[in-house]
């Protein structure tokens, strides 16, 4: 949802070039130790990719290596201690190499993205360099981060075969993911589980099932502004590659208003109990299929989403009934 706190995030327009290094080397680090620790968990089952893995994290290093180089030659030995998480225009990663269970899919995805953002990273960086040395160095390794995006598809070769790379997804499908599936999955379960105290109170306290219905239809349009902007605002997509803010803020401000509208269109029905009873069921609905779409699409294990999703919107909407029946 929006926030009013202020933003203590970096610019990466302001970054100079000695700290534009420094995110670079920090970067390639840690980019090294999670296809390292990707290597290590796929080798039981998919060895070819491990061995993809750990070449890759070869790779990394070795960029790292030629970054400090350069750094310790044009400023010295002391690294500026500046993270991805310091610099607006970056997003937090999940840290999928955590979980218990790995999909190679989700590896798939994940390598994609990481790839695709250390592109994006290094190619807005040689803009703002005047260094000729550093901005060749960083052209350099812009050309070889876009070499490594098919990655994801050389996973599925040495996987799956033929059959495999039949059946992969081209760039073009992960860049929808990006861009339209993963805001628009976050605003439908924002928008289910934030306006249904708000519904259910009014129901209970008013008994009208048109007045119901009014704030249910403010509630979900309001949520879904409110998602769109946040989304919008959270980064531009050039460092990212998640795509034009204003179509991630799009669906993520559609898809929370549509999570909030189903629990709202019951109380066009004029009866008051025939329209709380079928607004009951379609939550129990909306809150299990949430805890099925954070599983499938997020990753998420499932009786965690239960607990987090089932658990806390039954709380939410236990509130409304109660705040409502004060």
């Amino acid at each position: 949802m929006f926030s009013l706190l202020p933003d203590s995030r970096r610019a990466f327009t302001s970054l100079s070039e000695r700290e534009i290094l420094s995110l670079a080397i920090a970067a390639e680090e840690e980019d090294g130790r999670i296809y390292s620790e990707f290597a290590t968990r796929l080798s039981a089952a998919y060895p070819g990719s491990a061995a993809l893995f750990e070449g890759m994290a070869a790779e990394e290093d070795e960029h790292r290596r030629r970054l400090l180089d350069l750094y310790v030659e044009r400023f010295g030995t002391r690294l500026v201690p500046i993270r991805r998480e310091h610099v607006k225009g970056f997003i937090t990663r999940k840290p999928i190499w955590l979980m218990k269970t790995l999909s190679l899919e989700t590896v798939r995805q994940q390598v994609w993205e990481m790839e695709e953002g250390a592109y994006r990273f290094y190619m807005e960086a040689a803009k703002q360099i005047s260094d000729v040395g550093i901005r060749k160095l960083l052209g350099d390794l812009a050309a070889q981060e876009r070499k490594h995006a098919d990655a994801a598809d050389r996973i599925d070769a040495t996987a799956l075969g033929a059959e495999g790379r039949d059946l992969e997804k081209s760039e073009s499908h992960r860049q929808f993911v990006l861009t339209y599936v993963q805001p628009g999955l976050a605003g439908l379960m924002d928008g289910s589980v934030s306006t249904l105290a708000p519904v259910f109170a009014a129901a209970f306290a008013t008994g009208d099932t048109h007045q119901t219905f009014l704030v249910g239809l403010a509630a979900a349009i309001g949520a879904g502004i409110s998602m769109g902007f946040t989304e919008a605002a959270s980064d531009d997509g050039k460092l990212t590659g998640r795509g034009s803010p204003i179509k991630r803020g799009l669906a993520a401000g559609i898809m929370t208003a549509i999570g909030g509208l189903g629990h709202a269109l019951p109380y066009l029905i004029h009866d008051f109990t025939i329209a709380t009873t079928v607004a009951v069921v379609v939550v129990l609905i909306e809150l299990w299929a949430i805890a099925f779409i954070q599983n499938r699409y997020m990753q998420t294990p499932f009786w965690r989403a239960v607990m987090q999703v089932v658990l806390g919107g039954s709380l939410v909407f236990a509130a409304g009934i109660l705040i409502g029946n004060a």
